[in-house]
């Protein structure tokens, strides 16, 4: 008899808005070569030398803006909501989930699935495009964490479903419902992805493909005219030149334009976090607005919305075909 388990690996988050925990976050995020793939010795004295005694601090004042008192770091929240929910669905199975970085770890939540008695691991990282910097990460930290245990678990991980129907048709159920609060027309149409140095790309990092691909399927089924939409890359880090367009450039040549109500939707988050609630929703919006635009929304990601439960069952179901 064996027992199934389902694993949700995210990027993660700091234990606290303050900058002793983002010194900690940032310390072993931007430590990770997948994440920064520069030179280990040059890179070790920015982060620990210039970038450590100040950013914390900064990161900081941006996590209080979005920390709820109650539920604390969306990211967490939301992704423990979709664990959950998961659950609900899966019910004799057990759904856990880790973080790459901060708590709970990957290694904790691995550990635990094997205290009840999994033997054969299904993992949904939670990027639906490939990236070094966010998938070949997840599995990373789910390797190491496997290294140390002596009973290791038959392991399917699913792959990047960028494409796939299930997601696609839910990042449109999201938008399509949104859309349909406003009590505005949007003139324009944003599509924000996470973006990554144009370097990591022409070394054969597949994500710029991945996301091209993500907005044809979402365009392909909300139906928007060309002239309408754009899609863009945000999150910049750093001085090297990254994925173009960018997206506040984007909106600021847009409001120049005489366009004053945007509609900004980010499909390769697949939960709230500090990049969309703030950068999007707070400094996106300014400088928008600054530049002559009126109105920005921002569509909530797909957090613990039933189609994106429903999808990820779909997914995890699929690939642990004979398991669950």
């Amino acid at each position: 008899m064996h027992t199934p388990g389902v694993l949700l690996i995210q990027l993660g988050t700091p234990d606290a808005p303050t900058a002793p925990a983002l010194r900690r976050y940032l310390r072993q995020f931007l430590g990770d070569p997948r994440v920064i793939d520069a030179p280990r010795l040059r890179w070790w004295f920015l982060l620990h030398f210039l970038i450590l005694p100040f950013r914390p601090r900064q990161s900081a004042a941006k996590y209080q803006r979005i920390w709820d008192a109650a539920t604390g770091s969306p990211l967490l929240h939301w992704t423990r909501r979709q664990t959950e929910a998961l659950q609900k669905v899966l019910p004799g199975t057990p759904v856990a989930f880790g973080m790459q970085v901060g708590n709970p770890s990957v290694a904790a939540a691995v550990q635990e699935l094997i205290r009840r008695g999994v033997d054969r691991l299904v993992v949904l990282p939670m990027y639906p495009q490939y990236s070094a910097t966010t998938t070949a990460s997840a599995t990373d930290a789910l390797f190491r964490a496997l290294m140390q245990e002596r009973r290791v678990p038959a392991l399917r991980i699913v792959p990047p479903y960028y494409d796939h129907p299930a997601y696609l048709d839910a990042m449109a159920t999201v938008i399509r419902e949104e859309l349909a609060r406003l009590p505005w027309q949007p003139q324009h149409y944003l599509l924000s992805f996470h973006g990554i140095p144009i370097r990591y790309a022409q070394q054969g990092d597949p994500y710029a493909t991945h996301v091209k691909r993500t907005t044809a399927g979402l365009i392909q089924r909300l139906g928007w005219p060309r002239h309408r939409w754009t899609q863009t890359f945000q999150s910049l880090f750093g001085r090297e030149e990254w994925l173009k367009p960018y997206t506040e450039q984007t909106l600021v040549r847009l409001a120049k334009r005489g366009i004053r109500r945007v509609f900004v939707a980010m499909p390769g988050f697949t939960s709230d976090c500090l990049e969309t609630i703030d950068e999007i929703g707070r400094e996106a919006r300014e400088a928008f607005q600054h530049a002559g635009g009126e109105q920005l929304h921002r569509c909530p990601c797909l957090n613990d919305h039933p189609a994106w439960i429903a999808a990820m069952a779909t997914l995890l179901r699929q690939e642990a075909a004979g398991w669950l």
